[in-house]
């Protein structure tokens, strides 16, 4: 998946805004000021003979799920920079469809999402 694939993929839900805390170097997308996922954009977008040994998307993942997924795809380890049990970091390395890695997106969106108060979560929705 390209770059601004995946980013339009993010912006695409219901109140997600696209934050850069450090510059311009990573940008992270939030949902109700929590993040859901986040890369560095320069290396995704990144020569491809470089991109598998640098490029990944960190995604907020369910404990049970992450180590799951962590076991099923090789692209999938351990959030690099964040909470080991709560993240996984997704290589791009071409092992994984694009429609594998729009299902960890929202899946990360889904647990943001209901993490939020009852009241936010109505306000997004009806955004």
């Amino acid at each position: 998946m390209e770059f601004e694939t995946f980013k339009a993929y993010c912006l695409s839900k219901k109140g997600v805004e696209e934050t850069y805390p450090f510059g311009d170097m990573a940008v992270w997308f939030k949902v109700g000021e929590k993040a859901f996922c986040w890369t560095f954009v320069e290396m995704f977008k990144m020569d491809e003979e470089l991109k598998p040994a640098f490029t990944f998307v960190n995604c907020k993942c369910d404990p049970v799920q992450a180590e799951e997924w962590r076991v099923q795809y090789a692209a999938v380890r351990p959030g690099w920079h964040q909470s080991k049990k709560h993240w996984n970091s997704v290589f791009m390395d071409g092992s994984l469809t694009d429609e594998d890695f729009r299902m960890m997106i929202d899946h990360a969106y889904d647990i943001v999402i209901k993490s939020l108060s009852k009241k936010m979560q109505t306000e997004i929705s009806n955004s």
